[in-house]
């Protein structure tokens, strides 16, 4: 635009970025590409906003996405804004789990949100809905949205709903946990056959408070996306009636200038995390937690999940430690239910802001007015507690530290809360080589199962173990065998499964210099993990460790696996957010 000639001519709001491309005889041509595309005067002179998109064919989480943005475009345009929809990539952790490609799926997470941050700073957008269904795309939207300070709202895409067999609901997590149940003998392969043809009826994200009803809950508790968005199921009318309410939304945060950094602060995340524990959530948002915080320079620490956890109950008894699914959950009122609880029992915060303009106490009470959520006494759900009669006394999360994890271990309880195990520690270098162990026959009572070189940057990329931890289950060993990893674990884990050990492996960590037999202690109620070596032994064995050569020298991994940090801080690979020391 020429300096000489007045912004928004056309009457747009001279503060708007999109003036940048849209404004001026400069640019013309500019225009003259927007109107190939069919925009018009009218559009042009209204507010860009982006409508960042991962529709893909890979994953039932995300192959009904292109319908959820077409009913976003449609409340961006009907609000009065100009709806650009771009699209980003996904990878589907259920498909390419227990495979070399799962190196691929946190990697995800960061492309996504360099490449709608990319994309919204090249054409000068104004604002962003961004919409995800899969576990990695979620967290990857909503650090876009964090990074760019655009005036933004997150939509999710539903979860699927509950397929049928043998006259009982069942998900993924029976399929995944089937396989060991045959390599045991406990199941007939045509039995699993059956599971498989019927686990997964239609479109979207794995249906238990697994990873990706996690980040959607959290996505509103965090005040990022509508309270009373994330429960709906992925082919339920109301799902779209939300995705078109949001991009109303979207215009309203433009002009009213509110941004995620207008929204974001320590009590959001403290917020967050207390629903995360209260419902069973997945491990993963351990990670995905730390990275947004770190993203919008809130200071969180992953021990405070374990502070959280211990004075938040476990109200909610969902997959994959319960029976429910977010389906189940949607039928009484969704999450606001549970966050109304958590705010009565005042362990959330109610003066934390939403995308709305009003706090989560004003959200909540609005959600009432409105009739959209039933009075807690009227809610009969045998899968949802009191807070002072829940489920469980403490939160699920629990960060396990000791010699054997400086920096923390992450496990989510879905049994014995008083969970003790010391036994002889059974060491892979991958998770190939302890599948087949499992697999074989060969895991037996007492074990602790060890599987390093698995971290963000010795994976890389921190592959999800749901094979294996399945597998264990599976072959019944769900309450005596142990197993821990500097890798991760999918939302559908459940047993003593402790991830995220940080260091990890590839730096030098303890988790490295554990020799096969090695007495490995896992203590839930002390939050212990460690190994029966003085502080002695782990040195002179640390004196002798070397370091691996990277498994790949060249391409994304490669790159990926030199720019990842610790766990411990979200596996973040923005170059600002990592201290080098």
């Amino acid at each position: 635009m020429s300096k000489q000639e007045p912004k928004a001519e056309s009457g747009k709001d001279p503060a708007l970025r999109s003036n940048e491309v849209t404004e001026g005889t400069d640019q013309a041509p500019s225009r003259a590409m927007f109107r190939a595309m069919g925009y018009d005067d009218e559009d042009l002179s209204s507010p860009m906003v982006g409508v960042a998109n991962c529709a893909a064919d890979i994953t039932p989480c995300n192959v009904h996405l292109d319908d959820v943005a077409e009913s976003a475009y449609a409340g961006v345009d009907a609000a009065g804004g100009m709806p650009i929809e771009f699209n980003t990539i996904t990878i589907s952790d259920a498909i390419s789990m227990g495979t070399e490609g799962m190196k691929a799926s946190l990697i995800s997470r960061e492309v996504i949100a360099d490449s709608v941050e990319l994309v919204s700073f090249g054409e000068r957008m104004d604002g962003l809905v961004t919409i995800g269904g899969c576990d990695k795309n979620m967290p990857g939207m909503m650090m876009a949205m964090i990074r760019t300070d655009l005036p933004s709202v997150f939509v999710y895409g539903g979860s699927i709903m509950p397929g049928e067999h043998d006259g009982r609901e069942i998900t993924i997590q029976n399929v995944f946990e089937g396989v060991g149940a045959v390599a045991q003998g406990e199941m007939s392969e045509n039995e699993l056959d059956e599971m498989e043809r019927h686990a997964c009826p239609g479109a979207g994200s794995c249906g238990g408070m697994f990873t990706a009803n996690t980040m959607a809950s959290i996505s509103e508790t965090l005040g990022l996306a509508p309270l009373g968005s994330a429960s709906a199921p992925a082919e339920h009318d109301e799902r779209y009636e939300i995705a078109e309410r949001s991009g109303e939304i979207a215009l309203e945060v433009i002009e009213n200038d509110r941004r995620p950094s207008d929204i974001l602060s320590k009590k959001s995340f403290e917020n967050a995390i207390a629903m995360q524990v209260a419902t069973g959530g997945s491990t993963n948002a351990v990670l995905h937690l730390l990275a947004l915080a770190a993203e919008a320079g809130v200071d969180l620490d992953i021990e405070e999940f374990d502070e959280i956890s211990r004075r938040t109950p476990k109200i909610a008894d969902l997959q994959p430690g319960g029976t429910r699914v977010m389906n189940d959950l949607f039928e009484i009122g969704g999450v606001p239910v549970i966050l109304r609880r958590l705010l009565a029992a005042d362990l959330i915060h109610g003066d934390a802001m939403t995308v709305t303009g009003r706090t989560i106490a004003e959200e909540l009470d609005h959600l009432e007015a409105e009739g959209r959520i039933p009075d807690d006494a009227e809610i009969d759900a045998d899968y949802l507690y009191p807070v002072d009669d829940p489920y469980q006394p403490e939160g699920a999360i629990k960060i396990l530290t000791g010699n054997l994890a400086p920096d923390g271990g992450v496990l989510k309880v879905t049994g014995d809360d008083k969970f003790h195990h010391e036994g002889p520690a059974r060491i892979f270098e991958n998770e190939e080589d302890a599948m087949a162990y499992v697999q074989e026959g060969h895991i037996e009572s007492g074990d602790v199962i060890v599987i390093r070189n698995e971290g963000p940057s010795g994976g890389p990329g921190m592959r999800e173990m749901l094979g294996v931890t399945a597998a264990v289950v599976g072959a019944g060993h769900e309450d005596d065998v142990a197993l821990l990893t500097d890798g991760r674990f999918s939302g559908a884990t459940r047993g003593p499964m402790i991830g995220h050990v940080a260091p990890e492996a590839a730096d030098g960590g303890p988790i490295g210099l554990l020799e096969e037999g090695d007495t490995v202690t896992v203590d839930i109620p002390e939050r212990e993990l460690s190994v029966d070596c003085s502080d002695a032994e782990l040195d002179a064995r640390r004196e002798e460790w070397e370091r691996r050569d990277p498994a790949y020298t060249n391409g994304i991994l490669a790159k990926y696996a030199r720019d990842f940090g610790s766990a411990a801080t979200g596996a973040v690979t923005n170059p600002g957010l990592i201290d080098n020391d």
